[in-house]
């Protein structure tokens, strides 16, 4: 790979090809840098992390370096949104204007694609909740004639949440593989043979961390023959991938098989076993796990550190898990007599086999190094996690970085699983392989003076904005066991003490006051009604959020043009899109937004529809949560001081994430007010506020509401004062 660092070099030039591209484009030192530190781990293997502040352009800088290599390239982002995106607008400008003849391919979990047979299934059973579900099934059949991904993403007005998606969209369970009848058309093969054959392949952190879990596939092939894996929007690594790498098992999943069950017995083996009743007596299983929390906060997590969970008696919880092994089994002994009539009996026993050994798991006392709760909701959730993902994915990485080739043992290694599963049917069967028993590919075009290297150490690249608060980015490579990898730092190109202010009222009381969302509302009505919108109100709970978003519907009732949206009211695409419309519309309407969760990252607004961010209240973890308490716990037994060690890091690292939100161009302007005067009054608040971009500083509240007035008209700041 002679010439890379020098090739990427000549790219990041003022009349380079991106320049030519571009009209936006300008030579930034950060991204250069950042660019240069890719190619070189890509030239020498190893693991780099890199934490590249808000405007370096990140996406350009390992995007670059990694086409120019030739070599294959897998890109992981942290949602679908965020992998549209990279796959629809990023990948083909930078592959334009390199003029490289690379291949590209998108490959999204199967539950993100339209499974012709559950479509057909659906139709011919025509059990529907309601009408609105029938006309929307008719709408996905019209859609699914002209389609040619299958990608229900495509799909504008079907909602993530509806109860459509289950019925028309396979799992790994239910899938029939080479054996169903519309195999030759399925849009999930059709997805994973196109990646197999693509230069540049985007998948999403889930499907990496579900194909590593076994509970997907679809990268058993593809993954070996890449030599370079990026992961973008790095940050989320840890939390997803705890979600993955542990055991889950709920009552939906009964419900599911229950319905899958009779809905098969009637179809292919009607009069030879009584599969309502069984039916029948499973769905009465979950309703007996439901009825232990009939008093039980609709949404909430339960520790479960003994052998029941807390504030649940142990005998009746052992017998609602006996109850069900026993139901499992009947039924199971029922089913054994009908695999040769169809193949969904094989598909069905396996699915039953893997809840009662998931049900076994958790009749077992607790491994070190886990923790395990309950999530109650409409339905009841068993969940057993591990504390962070450095054993599973630091294998992996560090064991053979810069040492071994892709698909050797030591990231074999580190899925727990694999060796003993059956390997990934290349024609779409739903099991996964260990990553390192690939089908033969063949490689992608050599690059002029950039040849392959099929035998060289795979190259790992780990990036986000914002990955800790100190210099060796502990906060993201501890957890992710990546201790060992090179650590990179490149600043933000904003000139933040020009182009923002902070703002904390002192006068607001502290949130734990019963008052404080009531407060913080009508400070969001000033500051909207200055701006005439272009407002996001952040919280930190689902309370907060209803609280706010009601009282500021109520204070700006008398201003029509000015609508507030609300999370939870449409998908974040469309909320997105309608607050982005402001500027198009003009005068006739602006948005305020209140949101909390995934809209403290991943919220892009350039330009003037967004010049206000409010934070209700510092973002530190929910100190009940369970694995809050068991990384605390971890911590304590280890000396150190869980507040200053995890709540501070976390609270800084989100307070990062959602004041990003402001500034994402060097035009831009605007307001981060944090309604919390400990950032201001206490020890700990400062260090918070070392963490964030070093914006100006405004201290009183009329000051600040003249200042956003003047912003409207084109003053560069509120003053400061």
């Amino acid at each position: 790979m002679t010439g890379l660092i020098e090739a990427v070099e000549r790219i990041f030039t003022n009349d380079g090809p991106l320049a030519q591209v571009d009209a936006h484009f300008r030579v930034r030192e950060g991204q250069t840098e950042m660019a240069l530190a890719v190619a070189q781990t890509v030239d020498q293997g190893g693991a780099l992390v890199v934490e590249a502040g808000t405007g370096v352009g990140k996406t350009f800088a390992y995007l670059v370096p990694a086409l120019l290599s030739g070599e294959r390239v897998v890109i992981s982002t942290a949602t679908k949104t965020l992998q549209d995106q990279l796959f629809g607008r990023d990948l083909p400008a930078v592959i334009r204007a390199l003029k490289l003849p690379a291949r590209m391919a998108l490959l999204k979990g199967r539950a993100n694609y339209l499974c012709l047979y559950r479509m057909g299934l659906a139709r011919q059973e025509g059990l529907f909740p309601d009408r609105y579900v029938v006309t929307l099934l008719a709408k996905v059949e019209k859609w699914s004639q002209r389609t040619l991904t299958g990608d229900l993403g495509e799909l504008v007005g079907l909602d993530e949440k509806s109860a459509l998606l289950p019925m028309i969209t396979s799992t790994r369970e239910n899938c029939l593989g080479s054996e169903c009848a519309d195999f030759k058309k399925c849009y999930v093969s059709q997805a994973r043979k196109e990646a197999l054959a693509s230069d540049v392949v985007v998948i999403n952190h889930h499907l990496f961390f579900a194909d590593m879990s076994m509970k997907e596939s679809g990268m058993a092939e593809l993954l070996p023959n890449a030599r370079v894996v990026i992961f973008d929007e790095a940050h989320q690594l840890n939390e997803i991938g705890v979600n993955f790498l542990g055991q889950q098992m709920g009552t939906s999943q009964l419900l599911d098989l229950a319905k899958d069950v009779l809905a098969t017995g009637e179809n292919t083996a009607r009069g030879m076993g009584e599969w309502r009743e069984m039916a029948a007596k499973l769905e009465l299983c979950a309703k007996d796990w439901r009825g232990l929390f009939a008093k039980t906060e609709r949404v909430s997590k339960l520790a479960w550190t003994q052998k029941s969970p807390d504030g649940v008696n142990e005998t009746l919880w052992l017998d609602v898990l006996k109850g069900t092994q026993d139901m499992l089994a009947e039924m199971g002994e029922a089913m054994e007599p009908m695999m040769p009539v169809a193949p969904e009996w094989e598909r069905l026993q396996e699915r039953l086999v893997e809840l009662l050994d998931i049900l076994l798991v958790f009749q077992k006392p607790l491994d070190s190094g886990f923790v395990r709760w309950l999530d109650v909701g409409a339905g009841v959730r068993l969940v057993q996690a591990p504390l962070d993902i450095a054993q599973q994915l630091g294998p992996c990485i560090m064991g053979q970085a810069g040492e071994e080739a892709l698909g050797d043992k030591p990231l074999n290694a580190a899925l727990s699983r694999a060796a003993s599963q059956a390997p990934f049917d290349a024609q779409g069967e739903g099991v996964a392989a260990p990553l390192a028993s690939g089908l033969p590919h063949p490689a992608p075009p050599p690059r002029e003076g950039l040849p392959n290297t099929p035998g060289s150490p795979r190259s790992w690249i780990f990036t986000s904005a914002t990955l800790g608060h100190e210099p060796k980015l502990s906060w993201f490579t501890e957890p992710c066991g990546l201790t060992q990898a090179r650590v990179l730092q490149v600043q933000s190109p904003f000139n933040y003490a020009k182009q923002a202010v902070l703002f904390v009222p002192k006068e607001m009381v502290l949130p734990s006051d019963p008052k404080h969302s009531e407060m913080v509302s009508e400070l969001s009505a000033k500051v909207v009604l200055a701006l005439q919108g272009r407002t996001l109100v952040l919280t930190t709970t689902l309370r907060a959020l209803k609280e706010i978003s009601d009282r500021l519907k109520a204070l700006l009732q008398e201003h029509p043009h000015i609508e507030v949206l609300t999370q939870g009211e449409g998908s974040k695409k469309e909320l997105m899109q309608r607050f982005r419309s402001a500027e198009d519309l003009g005068a006739k309407r602006s948005f305020v937004l209140v949101a909390t969760a995934t809209f403290w990252e991943g919220f892009d607004v350039p330009g003037d529809a967004l010049q206000a961010v409010v934070i209700d209240k510092l973002p530190f973890p929910p100190p009940n949560d369970p694995m809050v308490v068991a990384r605390s716990k971890k911590l304590e037994e280890l000396g150190l001081s869980p507040f200053n060690h995890y709540f501070l890091a976390e609270a800084g690292v989100a307070l990062k994430q959602g004041a990003g939100r402001l500034i994402r161009r060097e035009s831009d302007k605007g307001v981060l007010i944090v309604c919390d005067k400990r950032l201001v009054e206490t020890g700990y608040g400062k260090r918070l506020i070392q963490a964030l971009p070093p914006m100006a500083r405004v201290s009183q509240e009329a000051t600040l509401l003249e200042g956003l007035r003047r912003l409207t008209t084109g003053a560069t700041k509120p003053e400061v004062s």
